[in-house]
């Protein structure tokens, strides 16, 4: 019986995942939580406490995703800079029409969230914290492994690829051709080779 509710459960995150990209926190009705994820008021504040709630439970279940992604790319890649490049590259694909939502919603949530809102804000701050600290560790590996110069500053080179990657994710929100986001993740890809053994 339990492992049905865990089902359902999970189910219902990916919902909100889809909803809350698609729409927005604050354009996101109960409403529409309740349409989305196939659940009646009472359940869904049995089940989440608040539309606060289930967007945090929400921002997890997308990270979680993600961060399964990112292992399986490294694992499958020759090398863990191969890997590295490989889901850098994986941010220029924004007009997919399998699964967009995935691929912004932190960053939609970063540039949506009032600062009144400081938990949702603190919420975000701490997933992208996971996010740069995720790549750090793939760096330190890369390095370890003699794929970088032993003096790189692996925690600092994941700050500017996450800056960059928030970068390319904002600008692909206006009108540009795929082929030009496509040319600025290699850019951006190509980048890490300048801190690569000469």
């Amino acid at each position: 019986m339990p492992r049905a509710a865990r089902f359902d459960r999970q189910v219902a995150l990916e919902r909100a995942v889809e909803l809350f990209w698609s729409r927005g926190y604050y354009a996101s009705s109960m409403k529409h939580i309740e349409q989305a994820l196939d659940m009646r008021p009472g359940s869904l504040y049995a089940t989440f406490g608040s539309k606060s709630g289930l967007f945090i439970e929400a921002l997890d279940a997308y990270v979680e995703r993600t961060g399964e992604n990112f292992r399986l790319m490294l694992d499958q890649a020759p090398t863990v800079i191969d890997g590295l490049k490989g889901y850098l590259r994986s941010f220029a694909c924004v007009r997919n029409a399998q699964a967009p939502a995935q691929a912004c919603m932190l960053v939609k949530t970063l540039l949506e969230i009032n600062p009144e809102d400081a938990q949702l804000l603190a919420k975000a701050d701490a997933v992208l914290a996971q996010v740069e600290q995720r790549i750090c560790m793939a760096l330190e590996q890369a390095r370890l492994a003699g794929e970088l110069r032993p003096e790189v500053d692996c925690p600092r080179l994941a700050r500017l690829l996450q800056a960059q990657m928030i970068g390319l994710r904002v600008f692909a929100e206006r009108d540009i051709p795929n082929a030009q986001i496509e040319a600025l993740a290699d850019d951006m890809v190509n980048m890490i080779d300048a801190y690569r053994h000469a």
